[in-house]
C-alpha cells in the first residue's frame, strides 16, 4: 500500500473515501462541522441529531452530492483538544483507514487537522496509525470470507501551505518504519514449518539485500567451535540445526549498539513440556529476533547515521531422545556454566552466549528484546514491556523512545537480594528462580553473562504476543520493538 501527502483544498481532493477529523470541544464542534458545510455542502446529521459530537473513536459517514470529487465524507472524532498526544492521533487514523476499508474504498484521503508548531510528529504520526490499522496475516487463507478490497493508496492533504517538504519526509519516514514493522509482524505470525532457524536466517539475508546491510550466518559446526554451549544445548533436541545470525549496518570505525533478538522459533518447553492449551503461540517466541531483522531494516533504509551490529541465536526448542534434560550443565561461550533446572527457561540459555558474544566488538551499548517470561505479562500485562539494565541513561533514554512511539517501557529491580534466587550448587548459575520474580530472575541471569558495557534487558513476553485487537495492532505478532529501536537510534549521539 501506498502512503503519499499533498497540498490541497477540501473541496479539491479526489479519493473514493474523504476523512476528515473534529474535535469533541462544543464550541469547536461547531465551528468544523459548520465549515464542512460552507466548503463541502455537507449535511451531516448525526451531527444535527447529537448522535456524533467528536468523541474519540466515533465515526459518521456522509454521501456528497453526485458530483462531489470525494463521493463520500467519513467524520472523525478526536477528542477533547486539551487531551490530544501522538497515540490519540495514530488512534484516529487507525479508526479512519479501518472504517475506509469497510467501506470498499481503494483510494483513501485523509486531511489533516490543525497541528502548530509539530506538524513533522503528527503528521508520522496519523501515517502510522493508517498504515498498521490495516495489517492482516491473511496468506494462508485461500477463501476469503471479507471480500473487502485492500485500500492501494493512502494520501494524506493539509490546506496550509508550506508544509509539502515536511509532510513528504513525515510521510517517507512512516512508511518505512511501518513496513518494516509489518515485516516483524509477518515472521512472528508465520507458522513454525515457515519460520525456522534456517529459514529465518534467510529471511535476514533477503533483508540485507534488499536495503544494504550485511549478514553472516554462523551453522551448528561453528557454534561448536566457538563454544556457544546455550544455542547448541537448546536446538538439539530439534531436527532443525540451529543458525547464529550476525547483522551489521554503519560505519566499523564508531562503536556500536549491539541489538540481541531471541530466536526461538518453537518453543514446546523441551522435556519441561508447555501445556498443549495456546501452544501455537509459541511460534512467536522469535518476535524478539523479528523486531531486530525489522530495525536494521528501517534504520538501512532510512539512512540513519548510527553503527549498529545484530546478534540473533536460532533454534527449535524440541523434545526427543537428544533434548538436554533437567539437571544438564552448560557451558557458555565465556566459559561461565549454567544448571539448567527448566528446560523451558530455554530462552536465557541462548542469549547467554549472545551476551557475552556482544563484548567482541566493544559496544557503546547493548540490549536485548526477548519474549522471555510469563512473569512479565504477569505484571505488566500486554500493554508495557518490561525493561531491566545496568544503566540509568540508556534505561532512560529507551523510556523517551517508548513514551513517543507508544511502545512504553516500564524499569524493574536488579536488586542483588534477587541474585541468590539463580544460585547453583553445581554450576555458576542456575536458569530458574522458583516461583516469585520470574522476570527478574531471568534478567539477573542474563547479568551474569553481560560483558563491561552499558546494557538494557526488554523482556516484551506480553506486548509482542496480543491475545486481542488494539486500535492498529492486530492480535498474534505484534512488531513491538521496531518503531521503539528505530527512534531510539535516531536520537543516539
Amino acid at each position: 500500500m501506498k502512503l503519499s501527502f499533498q497540498q490541497l483544498k477540501i473541496q479539491r481532493i479526489k479519493a473514493d473515501v474523504l476523512a476528515v477529523f473534529v474535535h469533541q470541544d462544543p464550541r469547536l464542534f461547531r465551528q468544523e462541522i459548520a465549515d464542512l458545510k460552507r466548503k463541502l455542502g455537507a449535511h451531516i446529521p448525526a451531527a444535527d441529531s447529537g448522535d456524533f459530537n467528536g468523541k474519540e473513536g466515533e465515526s459518521t459517514v456522509v454521501y456528497l452530492r453526485r458530483k462531489a470529487a470525494a463521493p463520500r465524507l467519513l467524520v472523525v472524532g478526536l477528542g477533547e483538544r486539551r487531551k490530544l498526544n501522538l497515540e490519540k492521533y495514530r488512534r484516529a487514523a487507525a479508526s479512519a483507514a479501518k472504517r475506509a476499508r469497510s467501506l470498499k474504498a481503494r483510494t483513501v484521503g485523509l486531511l489533516l487537522p490543525a497541528m502548530g508548531g509539530r506538524a513533522a510528529n503528527i503528521i508520522t504520526a496519523f501515517a502510522e496509525g493508517a498504515h498498521l490499522s490495516l495489517y492482516r496475516f491473511d496468506k494462508y487463507i485461500t477463501k476469503k470470507e471479507d471480500h473487502t478490497q485492500p485500500i492501494e493508496e493512502i494520501i494524506f492533504y493539509v490546506e496550509r501551505a508550506g508544509l509539502v517538504r515536511t509532510g513528504l519526509k513525515s510521510v517517507g519516514t512512516a512508511q518505512i518504519v511501518t513496513e518494516a514493522t509489518c515485516l516483524a509482524r509477518d515472521l512472528a505470525n508465520a507458522p513454525g514449518n515457515e519460520v525456522y532457524p534456517e529459514s529465518l536466517a534467510e529471511a535476514a539475508r533477503h533483508s540485507a539485500e534488499r536495503c544494504g546491510y550485511s549478514v553472516t550466518l554462523l551453522d551448528e559446526r561453528e557454534l561448536k567451535d566457538l563454544g556457544m554451549g546455550g544455542v547448541v544445548a537448546v536446538s538439539q533436541g530439534s531436527e532443525r540445526p540451529p543458525r547464529f545470525i550476525i547483522l551489521e549496518y554503519g560505519q566499523s570505525s564508531e562503536r556500536p549498539v549491539v541489538l540481541v533478538g531471541k530466536g526461538v522459533t518453537f518453543d514446546t518447553g523441551g522435556i519441561s513440556i508447555k501445556p498443549s492449551a495456546n501452544m501455537a503461540e509459541m511460534r512467536m517466541d522469535m518476535s524478539g529476533a523479528a523486531a531486530v531483522i525489522g530495525t536494521f531494516e528501517a534504520v538501512a533504509r532510512l539512512k540513519l547515521p548510527v553503527h549498529i551490529v545484530g546478534l540473533i541465536p536460532a533454534v527449535e526448542n524440541m523434545p526427543s531422545g537428544r533434548a538436554i534434560r533437567p539437571g544438564d550443565i552448560l557451558r557458555h561461550y565465556n566459559g561461565k556454566t549454567s544448571e539448567v533446572d527448566n528446560t523451558d527457561a530455554e530462552g536465557r540459555l541462548i542469549l547467554a552466549d549472545a551476551l557475552a558474544y556482544a563484548e567482541k566488538y566493544k559496544p557503546s551499548a547493548v540490549i536485548d528484546l526477548a519474549t522471555l517470561t510469563g512473569a512479565c505479562v504477569v505484571a505488566l500485562g500486554h500493554y508495557v514491556t518490561g525493561m531491566m539494565g545496568n544503566d540509568e541513561r540508556l534505561m532512560k533514554s529507551l523510556k523517551d523512545a517508548g513514551e513517543a512511539t507508544y511502545e512504553r517501557v516500564w524499569p524493574l529491580p536488579l536488586f542483588e537480594e534477587y541474585e541468590k534466587l539463580i544460585k547453583s550448587d553445581v554450576a555458576d548459575v542456575k536458569n530458574v528462580g522458583g516461583r516469585w520474580a520470574g522476570a527478574i530472575t531471568g534478567a539477573w541471569f542474563l547479568k551474569k553473562f553481560i560483558g563491561k558495557y552499558r546494557w538494557a534487558h526488554l523482556d516484551i513476553a506480553g506486548t509482542a504476543i496480543l491475545e486481542e485487537h488494539l486500535d492498529y495492532t492486530p492480535k498474534g505478532g505484534s512488531g513491538v520493538g521496531v518503531r521503539l529501536l528505530t527512534e531510539f537510534l535516531k536520537r543516539w549521539k
